[in-house]
């Protein structure tokens, strides 16, 4: 995902004032790397971005697909274009683009995420994807799994277990199922590194570590902590909050809004990790210039939500 984050680095970038030097760091290691992309590639790029960003999906659309032109085999562009297509619901040419970027990478958390959201926007079953897309990838039927359990489809999730081998996310995520349907479908968070008491807990010792990296402002460590850690433990919420964290502090808003967003979807009476995520939140919207979401998440800190 290294094109992914260094593109919307630069992006963001490009629409903020530095506001320290790590920033602006930042920034030149983009613009170095950009180099390697056309004039026309970027302009193209970053303008769909701030399309897509004000919904005019059309021209968002129109400019990806200028990229793809120069850069067909770019998983990035082929992303975009599924997302684009998605909000401006033509969902046939979504799941196109979904699937070739997922081709790509079928290993990637957010690329089969996205093909998952485009099925049930359509109502569409998982069967009807599977024999475009690698299947039998382990990794891919663990996202699999993962990302329909967050959707609350807990007995699609455990078709999706039952042809992976064991492990102990398989147990983790069968046990976290059951009691959701024992319980009529409400989701339980998996028990987060708070409640947990023994001192060589790796989890615990992970979020100590990822404790001390925010303190310190070292986002650009954080983000590679965080991401090894959220790929080991999908379903603890705390890594959702740090790898965000790490986003954001790198300036990658809009990718952290999407993976802080996804691990509210774990939390379950965790007032304090919840007001945090909501903190990065308004962060991050403020920082892409959506105030609108950004009062959102402020709100619902200050009424106790």
């Amino acid at each position: 995902m290294k094109n992914v984050l260094l593109l919307w680095v630069f992006f963001v970038a490009s629409m903020l004032v530095p506001c320290d030097t790590y920033a602006q760091e930042e920034q030149e290691s983009a613009e170095v790397y950009l180099d390697e992309y056309t004039d026309e590639f970027q302009e193209n790029f970053f303008e769909a971005l701030k399309q897509k960003g004000i919904q005019n999906y059309d021209r968002a659309i129109d400019l990806f697909l200028r990229c793809k032109q120069l850069e067909p085999d770019n998983s990035v562009v082929d992303y975009e274009l599924a997302k684009a297509y998605l909000l401006d619901k033509k969902y046939i040419q979504a799941q196109d683009y979904a699937v070739a970027a997922l081709l790509s990478k079928p290993e990637d958390y957010w690329y089969l995420d996205n093909i998952l959201t485009i099925l049930d926007k359509q109502g569409s079953p998982i069967e009807g994807i599977k024999q475009r897309i690698p299947y039998q990838n382990e990794k891919l039927r663990q996202n699999m799994a993962v990302s329909l359990f967050r959707m609350k489809k807990y007995e699609e999730a455990s078709k999706v277990l039952g042809s992976m081998e064991n492990s102990g996310l398989k147990t983790e995520l069968t046990r976290k199922i059951n009691d959701s349907l024992e319980k009529g479908g409400q989701m339980q968070e998996v028990r987060t590194v708070e409640e947990r008491n023994n001192s060589n807990d790796p989890v615990l010792k992970l979020q100590a570590t990822m404790e001390q990296l925010i303190s310190a402002s070292n986002f650009k460590k954080l983000l590679s902590e965080s991401q090894e850690a959220l790929d080991t433990y999908p379903l603890q919420p705390y890594f959702y909050y740090a790898y965000g964290t790490a986003l954001i502090g790198t300036g990658n808003s809009n990718k952290g809004i999407q993976v802080l967003e996804s691990g509210l979807d774990y939390l379950l009476d965790n007032q304090t990790l919840q007001n945090r995520i909501f903190q990065k939140l308004f962060e991050g919207y403020t920082k892409i210039g959506n105030t609108q979401k950004a009062n959102e998440y402020l709100n619902k800190i200050n009424s106790g939500l």
